[in-house]
């Protein structure tokens, strides 16, 4: 008989759902991970520490209240990196302690040390004493996550040439920083040290940024990091970055030369697999490290799972939950429907940017109909009482039967209010619900039935035309 029915090997957002899901059903679990990474990359290097590094750079700088206070408003003046600190370790040790507790309440084994497969049943521990210990089980799961990936032409010391899990240690806030990628990391970053007043160059060798989202959100996202003197380098590749006495020089293929205090690479991410002898238990990752799974998140051996990160897209924190809660109900042959196709994307640059559904572009190319209705922060109560007049809330609606094809936000609480739309989408609601339903007065939810009613005024006048 095998010590646990399931054993995770990682205990980040899929691998803590599934190892949770499976106790909850009766079932012996274990979870495997480092003693200093327990909550996973999630909490430690990724969503957590830099979603809170956001809240304090937006707090600190004082840079959303500036519409009403004037833009050399600054709630404190000289800004240093253990002011941004502080509030990450308390959130990040507070979710270690929640991610403990609830392990330990659903009577989950943690085991701290690493894991290698010996055999597709069992898994040798490697404990911080260096002992190894083989656990066996029926079920596993892999959930280890990624890492950065570093391009092997650059020489990272973790100072002056990072990768976005650097960022988080640096010593101080640099005056100048190049970024290398424009995609959702490095454009986090990119705002959140504009803010803080840093000289930012986004190198990057695509033709523009964040190409899954509206063109029209992403041209008011370049305005507004440009209006914080972010400058961008579309069309570049890097060639080489010189590490000097004061700081770097990034030396791009074109021959342009940009000086700056500190690189940070923001190169796309690596499976965390290295480790894991796949081969001992018949599996393989590809060149990224990532392990290919079906739709029930199996791997080409039945009874081991892959979920999260180390499966590639999304990689989402939010999809690697439900993905490790689905993977431990089939191996526990309990029912669970499939994900819904209707999933938010939630980017936290600043100003935050969310969507669901289709773009324009998309509907376009699909040749699918659609009238668009939006509404404005500045337009809205609240927007003028929280100072925000850049945000925007556009809705695509079908001209045929009048659901919303996409729901697309900019400007504070994007991330919260993408769930009205997606919630809409999701129950087949049309936009005469948002024309018809009473949202609390002022909120920034008010912005739906605002553009709900421009989206019908359009509808409107193109029947009468039609009539």
């Amino acid at each position: 008989m095998p010590d646990f029915d399931m054993l995770v090997i990682g205990s980040g957002p899929g691998g803590q759902k599934a190892a949770i899901a499976a106790a909850k059903l009766g079932r012996r679990v274990a979870v495997v991970d480092s003693p200093d990474m327990v909550g996973g990359v999630s909490i430690h290097t990724g969503t957590i520490p830099s979603k809170t590094l956001r809240e304090a750079v937006l707090y600190l700088t004082g840079l959303t209240q500036r519409d009403l206070y004037g833009q050399s408003y600054r709630l404190k003046e000289d800004i240093t990196v253990a002011d941004l600190t502080a509030r990450t370790q308390h959130v990040v040790g507070r979710e270690v302690d929640v991610i403990r507790s609830q392990l330990s309440r659903n009577h989950v084994s943690l085991f701290a040390g690493t894991g290698r497969f010996v055999d597709d049943h069992t898994v040798a521990l490697r404990e911080v004493t260096g002992q190894e210990r083989l656990l066996t089980a029926e079920h596993v799961v892999i959930a280890t996550g990624t890492r950065p990936a570093r391009p092997d032409s650059v020489e990272f010391d973790g100072r002056t040439i990072m990768d976005s899990d650097n960022v988080l240690a640096l010593e101080r806030v640099p005056r100048s920083m190049v970024i290398v990628g424009a995609g959702v990391i490095g454009m986090e970053y990119a705002s959140m040290f504009a803010a803080l007043g840093s000289k930012i160059t986004v190198v990057e060798k695509r033709a523009g940024l964040l190409d899954m989202c509206d063109v029209e959100i992403v041209e008011s996202l370049r305005y507004h990091l440009r209006d914080l003197a972010v400058t961008f380098r579309f069309g570049e590749t890097v060639a080489a970055v010189e590490r000097h006495q004061n700081g770097t020089l990034t030396i791009l293929e074109s021959g342009k030369k940009i000086p700056a205090d500190a690189v940070m690479y923001s190169a796309g991410r690596q499976g965390l697999t290295d480790g894991l002898d796949l081969h001992q238990a018949g599996l393989s990752a590809d060149a990224r490290g990532r392990i290919a799974v079906d739709e029930h998140y199996r791997t080409q051996v039945p009874h081991i799972y892959a979920v999260g990160d180390v499966i590639g897209f999304p990689a989402l924190a939010a999809t690697s939950m439900e993905q490790g809660r689905a993977a431990a109900y089939h191996a526990c042959g309990e029912p669970v429907g499939r994900m819904h196709r209707l999933q938010p994307i939630g980017i936290y640059t600043i100003p935050e940017i969310s969507f669901v559904g289709r773009t324009e572009d998309r509907l376009t190319e699909d040749r699918v109909p659609f009238e668009v209705g939006v509404s404005r922060y500045r337009e809205l109560a609240r927007g003028q009482i929280i100072g925000d007049s850049h945000g925007m809330l556009k809705l695509l609606v079908s001209p045929e039967d009048r659901t919303l094809l996409g729901v697309h936000c900019f400007g504070t609480g994007a991330t919260e209010l993408i769930h009205i739309g997606q919630t809409v989408m999701g129950c087949g609601g049309t936009v005469d619900y948002l024309v018809d339903a009473v949202f609390n007065y002022p909120t920034l939810a008010e912005s739906y039935k605002v553009a709900a009613l421009d989206a019908t005024n359009k509808l409107r006048q193109i029947d009468r035309l039609g009539d």
